[in-house]
């Protein structure tokens, strides 16, 4: 059906590699390129081994937009599916304009040199795109993803006004390490070291990074504590459902990791601000990054599960109503599936149904838009057929409270 070009070999773009390589008919040449050639390399390999279809390489430096224009003009894609890092989304958005190629990613736009993120970036190129007749899809991974169609399927089916809205995540896994991140480091505790910020009654509301928490007991796995956090598709999502009066994202984390955090940020690793060093600036937290474990080596040992899903309290025909849709993924079963580990599997995953989705013409018109404005139906079923089958609960207390 089309020419694919995947831009990041993380266990993402692994993940993303693997699944579209397993489906032919919708993506019938694909090539994967990076800054690190060997590291595509080595993914084609496996990709050849599993799902014995070839795929091309390629070396490109994804800040550079020139070097990126040159080779989509050379490999002529339709899609572009960006899951390197968030610093490059906009020169990954130049380039796509400039050769009139769809662009999807699954994270929004961070500067490099300031712990933020916001959508106003990526928005801004709505009427460019339009202009140039493609599409940009926006954080199309599980959460953002996966979270904001959860969203969007309960609205359209279940629901007449959605009141609260409250994200839980849970990696219930063990990979054996003392401290590892299971995105890359630098993105993981940028974000999660930040002040943790909800909607409420017309309003953003801030705290202090990890300041409140408590127990959530998630399917499967049992009571976790779980720490609020600002999280990138609450700003698109109270915007695209405006019935909205509170909505929230909760993470879990171990003390173990909490533990190494405090004493990382106390000794200064988590500075994202260059320090002098033997004569050469260096900037802590990507020190860190590179003394730490990889992400995508973590899957041999894995095992436990994640649990992530939408918990909504509404009107449905003039009665209060709750669901909660939700989706728990195995470490060990992804890993035989395809070497990777449950957490970039459930980034990877609906990445590539979302390039499905348009490159079928399901999710295709001109403009920049996050997840949650398209028909969630198609993406659903396909969930379902990809290894993320998701689940609903109605009606039952959820453990949050409320102000009705």
């Amino acid at each position: 059906m089309s020419r694919t070009l995947i831009i990041g070999a993380g266990g993402v773009g692994q993940v993303v590699a693997q699944k579209c390589a397993a489906m032919p008919a919708v993506f019938t040449e694909i090539m994967l390129a990076s800054r690190t050639l060997s590291k595509c390399d080595a993914i084609a390999a496996d990709v050849k081994r599993r799902q014995g279809v070839d795929i091309a390489t390629a070396s490109v430096d994804a800040d550079n937009t020139p070097e990126l224009v040159r080779l989509i003009k050379d490999f002529k894609p339709e899609l572009l599916i960006h899951v390197a890092l968030p610093y490059q989304d906009l020169t990954i958005m130049d380039a796509c304009l400039e050769t009139g190629v769809h662009y999807l990613d699954t994270a929004n736009y961070e500067p490099k040199d300031k712990a933020a993120f916001e959508y106003s970036w990526q928005w801004a190129y709505h009427d460019r795109y339009k202009a140039a007749g493609i599409t940009a899809i926006l954080g199309c991974g599980f959460d953002p993803g996966v979270s904001g169609i959860f969203t969007a399927y309960a609205a359209k089916h279940y629901f007449d006004a959605i009141h609260y809205l409250d994200i839980v995540d849970c990696n219930a896994g063990d990979h054996g390490h003392a401290f590892a991140t299971n995105f890359n480091p630098e993105i993981n505790i940028r974000e999660i070291t930040q002040k943790g910020r909800f909607w409420e009654n017309g309003a953003w509301h801030e705290t202090e990074p990890l300041a409140i928490h408590k127990p959530i007991d998630y399917p499967q796995v049992g009571p976790k504590e779980s720490y609020l956090l600002y999280h990138e598709e609450l700003e698109s999502l109270v915007k695209n459902f405006p019935t909205l009066r509170r909505a929230r994202f909760w993470m879990t984390f171990s003390l173990n990791y909490i533990k190494h955090l405090e004493v990382l940020q106390n000794v200064g690793m988590t500075r994202i601000d260059p320090v002098r060093y033997q004569g050469m600036d260096i900037v802590p937290l990507q020190f860190l990054k590179a003394v730490l474990p990889e992400p995508s080596s973590l899957g041999v040992n894995y095992h436990g599960q994640t649990s992530i899903g939408c918990q909504l309290k509404g009107i449905k025909d003039g009665r209060d109503k709750t669901l909660f849709i939700y989706n728990n993924c195995d470490h060990a079963e992804t890993y035989r599936e395809i070497g990777a580990q449950a957490v970039s599997y459930t980034t990877g995953v609906p990445a590539m149904i979302g390039a499905q989705m348009l490159l079928k013409g399901l999710w295709k018109k001109p403009g920049v838009f996050n997840v949650e404005t398209f028909d969630p139906d198609p993406f659903m079923a396909e969930l379902n057929r990809r290894g993320l089958p998701w689940h609903i609960l109605e009606d039952i207390p959820l453990p949050h409270e409320y102000n009705d």
